[in-house]
């Protein structure tokens, strides 16, 4: 085939997650047509409700909006320095979240699906992928945590390993005006305002000591959907662990996790500190929907609204949606992909998401950014390049194409999904020191003058990079 005809050939992205949806758009941005395929809603998901892409299924939260305190708020900063589709439209679908950006589900999915589809150089197909076929030059393999069996079984097939998997959960969602105010009351911790929030953005339910001493024992007690033989040895991911199993892990485990009782004040009783705390997020625009922070669990569906009204403030709640889990798969990435997310078996299939091992919309989205800006540039007949591994984007690449190392025991493998954290960052060439004033940092006033230098080394470098390494983006 000539060089006219390979140019004109289109990049096909199998999934219509965020990961996906960005590497869609990125390549539209570079005049590269697209084919999209997503096979919602024609084959359902365990866990979508919509055929909407970038639907959000876990969590309405995107984490930490600070670009100098937390590697996810610095991702965050530089998606939007490289005008990522998903952070566009994050930052104008925001809700109240304390120091958090959260979002309201329905706006963010309904107006990325509106931009993809207005999307001239972007063809929809709504049919499912069993394997990418021989005749496809470019592909896009970003079919996130639930890919159907039958195109997992292809990939297993091509990269002569089999996947790892793990499981992911998701909390329930109760109906604002079933929470009693008499004893709940709102509040962020440490009153800490985020984006387009008030520093009061969270629903407090607290616990005395009896009384989340009697929440764990219905926890540890209550009945649980039994696992599927083939879920057996699946490990769960440390990030979105149950809440049964946390609870399984010691008694005190909950309390010093999503329960913490540390920056807030009951105002019904100011001067007793709460043994214990659940909070709730806003989960949509209108406010009548709050989501329960870290209560991922694997309870049925019975059980979980018996034992979460036992919580104070929740005693009359009313679910919206209940919790659940489900099965997530991922590649053995540092040892099938290369730099620029290319199966090295096969380097026409490129991977993108948590397929490839990160974890989290934001990171998924960012990977499905770099993905579509590679193949860009390879339909474009350039040389694509990573960026630097200082940056958020490097950092996170670097470790799904290389960065981790194997045990070295004979035990099971050891790849797991990884949010983005300043661990995965190159060290400073010289932490800083002193303060403006000369004196010397210790502690966390060193900690947290080491992280803003790590923000601000990865902005210049990645403006470097984009003004180097990346045209401007059209308009």
């Amino acid at each position: 085939m000539n060089d006219m005809m390979q140019e004109l050939r289109p990049v096909h992205v199998i999934g219509g997650g965020l990961s996906g949806s960005e590497a869609a758009w990125q390549l539209a941005r570079r005049g590269v047509r697209v084919v999209l395929h997503e096979m919602r809603p024609v084959k359902a998901t365990p866990v979508h409700k919509t055929g909407h892409f970038a639907e959000l299924v876990c969590s309405n939260s995107f984490r930490s909006d600070d670009a100098e305190a937390s590697a996810i708020g610095l991702l965050h900063a530089e998606m939007r320095r490289c005008r990522s589709l998903v952070m566009r439209t994050a930052d104008a679908h925001k809700l109240p979240a304390g120091s958090a950006l959260a979002v309201d589900r329905d706006g963010f999915a309904a107006e990325i699906t509106a931009a993809l589809e207005a999307e001239p150089l972007i063809t929809i197909d709504r049919a499912e992928i069993i394997a990418p076929p021989a005749d496809w030059g470019s592909v896009i393999v970003a079919t996130g945590p639930l890919t159907s069996p039958a195109l997992a079984g292809s990939i297993r097939a091509l990269t002569g390993e089999e996947a790892l998997s793990f499981f992911d959960a998701i909390a329930p969602i109760v109906h604002r005006d079933s929470i009693n105010f008499d004893v709940a009351w709102f509040q962020s911790r440490y009153d800490k305002p985020g984006p387009g929030g008030s520093g009061a953005d969270y629903i407090n339910c607290p616990l005395t000591r009896e009384q989340y001493e009697a929440f764990v024992d219905a926890l540890l007690a209550g009945d649980k959907v039994a696992f599927h033989d083939f879920e057996m040895s699946t490990p769960y991911f440390d990030g979105c662990l149950p809440i049964e199993v946390m609870a399984e892990r010691g008694r005190e485990t909950l309390r010093h996790g999503p329960m913490k009782p540390f920056g807030l004040t009951d105002p019904n009783a100011p001067d007793r500190k709460p043994y214990a705390v659940v909070q709730l997020r806003q989960d949509n625009r209108l406010g009548s929907l709050f989501n329960m922070v870290g209560f991922q669990t694997k309870l049925r569906h019975a059980e979980q609204v018996r034992i979460f009204r036992t919580i104070p403030g929740l005693e009359g709640a009313e679910f919206a949606r209940l919790g659940g889990l489900h099965r997530n798969t991922f590649l053995n990435s540092p040892k099938l992909l290369d730099g620029t997310l290319r199966l090295t078996a096969q380097p026409r299939l490129r991977f993108a998401g948590q397929i490839t091992g990160c974890e989290g919309y934001v990171e998924s989205a960012a990977i499905g950014f770099l993905a579509g800006r590679f193949a860009g540039a390879e339909r474009l007949g350039e040389k694509p390049f990573v960026p630097p591994p200082t940056t958020a984007h490097g950092a996170l690449l670097a470790h799904i194409t290389g960065g981790h190392i194997e045990t070295i025991d004979a035990g099971p493998a050891s790849f797991q999904p990884m949010n983005v954290n300043f661990g995965l960052f190159p060290p400073l060439a010289q932490a800083p020191n002193t303060d403006a004033d000369g004196k010397r940092l210790r502690g966390p006033a060193k900690a947290a003058a080491k992280k803003r230098a790590l923000c601000a080394r990865a902005l210049r470098d990645l403006d470097t990079w984009l003004s180097g390494a990346l045209p401007a983006a059209a308009e």
